[in-house]
């Protein structure tokens, strides 16, 4: 066992756990997952920086080193950037799910004529969360064309982990407006809001806040990466506490530019959390979502 994998182990097993749920990975086809990479390496103007991809190696290996942490649940975010993309993503993530038994089947959409169709015939199939990302789709969640999709999604309370808040880069329809006006008309809606919807971090709390369907996932929150330019205020600490239902454990595997015991460990670190918080984030609380047994009392 790797010497990462010791630590990442000693921390959940010190909470009581019988392992980590993770919401917020990312496995792909090659050819896509390769262009992500090259984006990353040529710091992008989504990205707009040095960003080194820890976690490069091929497929199984990745998967290898997933379990090795002792991660018992997992998703294969995928996500469309322009039409007639997502029904092929989907069929790739369901073949993947099938072949890969520790991962929660994802599915993705795209505002395009047919989206609320495919959407439905991907949850028919097993898909038991989607992905959305708003800042790399570049498309308005309240366009028309994804009114159906999620109202599709509400009615069969599957969660959506949404990148919508304009970290690392603004995007033309990022920040909480958009997701405001989507939960006004699907206040059924379970959205997890990825990386704690940074940088408007208090904003997104207020839509937790206001909406109990709506999660936060830790995603890059807290790491000195992302506190240099995006920190975290730290007069909202207590609100993260008081919500800690409803926050999850996500990691952005592999894609992260430092280690993944570090991800765990700058939020096992917070002030005020306890052992209770920690395992409702880190198994707990996505367990509950996704109906996997707790595995303890």
């Amino acid at each position: 066992m790797t010497d990462e994998a010791t630590a990442v182990r000693a921390m959940w097993e010190s909470w009581g756990l019988p392992g980590i749920v993770d919401v917020h990975t990312h496995f792909m086809p090659r050819r896509v997952m390769d262009k992500v990479w090259q984006y990353f390496d040529a710091a992008g103007p989504l990205v707009g920086r040095s960003w080194p991809i820890t976690y490069r190696s091929d497929e199984a290996d990745r998967l290898a080193t997933l379990r090795s942490f002792g991660v018992r649940a997992f998703t294969s975010l995928v996500y469309a950037h322009k039409p007639d993309m997502a029904a092929w993503l989907n069929q790739w993530s369901a073949q993947f799910a099938a072949a890969t038994p520790d991962c929660l089947a994802t599915a993705t959409f795209y505002p395009e004529p047919g989206a609320a169709e495919y959407v439905a015939a991907a949850i028919n199939g097993g898909a038991r969360v989607f992905k959305a990302h708003v800042q790399v789709g570049a498309y308005d969640p309240t366009d028309p064309l994804l009114d159906d999709v999620w109202g599709v999604l509400a009615d069969a309370r599957v969660p959506v982990v949404i990148h919508c808040g304009s970290g690392p880069q603004p995007g033309e329809h990022t920040g909480p407006g958009p997701i405001r006006a989507v939960l006004a008309a699907h206040p059924g809606l379970r959205l997890v809001i990825a990386h704690l919807g940074m940088p408007e971090y208090v904003e997104f709390l207020d839509v937790c806040d206001a909406h109990p369907e709506v999660r936060l996932d830790t995603t890059m929150a807290f790491t000195p990466f992302v506190e240099e330019q995006m920190p975290f205020p730290a007069a909202e600490r207590g609100r993260l506490l008081d919500l800690g239902d409803r926050i999850l454990f996500g990691s952005d595997f592999p894609n992260i530019p430092y280690g993944y015991p570090e991800a765990m460990r700058v939020i096992a670190e917070l002030p005020g959390v306890d052992d209770a918080w920690l395992r409702g984030v880190f198994h707990d609380n996505a367990a509950h979502l996704f109906g996997l047994d707790a595995g303890h009392s």
